[in-house]
């Protein structure tokens, strides 16, 4: 690890006094912000700029404006200040509970089938607390405060362990008022309409076609979407047939909103993995996530 050359770290009170002036542009108002003098705010401003040996502001009539070198370094200190109140924040919220699970996952699996039945897991665990964030691509572990992450495709990942959850089941559908304007009443009529596409699956109506022996000439044509939950959606709103995986509509189809267009489904041959680093393979939190979250696939995609 880097060792820190505390000659190049100002004081925090510093770089707070000069964030607060050079986003106020004014001294004054720094002064009003941050409970001080104004000649505190002056002092302290000035003794980084003598740290700094360059002037961060110019002093015109009763305001101040950046100096080119100050505006790079106002944009750098305000990062840096984001990124310390965000890391206390995760800190601090850390401290309060027993154990804390940062989980990347797939936006529309996570809003449509991890997060419906996320209580179950609370329930057994009620001193947890799970945050989220969206990924749709493999990324590396190390630099990212993520202690697993829900992935889709191959069970590979570097310095990763990769647990199976489920394959994915599609099937065609589109709203009844689709259905019955274009008539579709078989695969083949399928050809002839719109078909939603999803830009992480090009492949898949025409390996759908080419599984229930329908011409695939016209299988990779339609509006691109790149997460299921907008492809729903523009099937509800009749923009076209879509091929999406049985679990993630649920709702639609014991709605009515959406309709099932045959009943020959395209299983996938990649899946669904909870993907953790080896180095947290044993921690108490991942280890009961884990446990959970493979029991609660291998019951079935019905929630309860």
């Amino acid at each position: 690890m880097t060792m820190l050359r505390r000659a190049f770290l100002p004081s925090t009170a510093d770089l707070l006094a000069f964030e607060a002036a050079a986003r106020h542009q004014s001294v004054s108002r720094a002064a009003e912000e941050l409970h001080l003098t104004q000649s505190a705010v002056s002092r302290q401003i000035r003794q980084l700029e003598e740290q700094l040996g360059t002037a961060l502001f110019h002093r015109v009539r009763q305001r101040v404006v950046l100096t080119d070198a100050g505006r790079i370094y106002a944009a750098d200190v305000l990062a840096v200040l984001q990124q310390l109140s965000a890391s206390t924040q995760k800190t601090m919220a850390f401290a309060s509970t027993d154990g804390l699970l940062n989980l990347a996952v797939l936006p529309t699996l996570g809003t449509r089938w991890l997060i419906p039945r996320l209580g179950r897991f609370m329930a057994l665990h009620p001193e947890a607390m799970v945050n989220f964030s969206a990924r749709t691509e493999p990324f590396d572990f190390i630099g990212t405060p993520f202690d697993a992450a829900i992935h889709f495709g191959a069970p590979h990942w570097a310095g990763a362990v990769c647990e199976y959850l489920m394959h994915e089941e599609a099937v065609p559908v589109c709203s009844p008022a689709y259905r019955d304007r274009h008539q579709i009443r078989t695969p083949q009529d399928l050809a002839r309409v719109v078909l939603l596409q999803q830009s992480t699956r090009p492949t898949q109506w025409a390996e759908w076609f080419e599984l229930v022996g329908a011409p695939t000439a016209l299988a990779l044509r339609g509006p691109q979407s790149e997460h299921f939950a907008m492809i729903a959606q523009a099937a509800v709103s009749h923009l076209g047939a879509a091929l999406l995986p049985r679990f993630l509509i649920e709702q639609e189809l014991a709605a009515g909103s959406l309709v099932e267009l045959s009943d020959q489904v395209l299983t996938s041959t990649d899946a669904y993995y909870l993907v953790y680093p080896e180095a947290r393979a044993q921690t108490p939190l991942v280890k009961a996530f884990r446990d959970w979250v493979v029991a609660e696939c291998a019951r079935g995609t019905g929630s309860d």
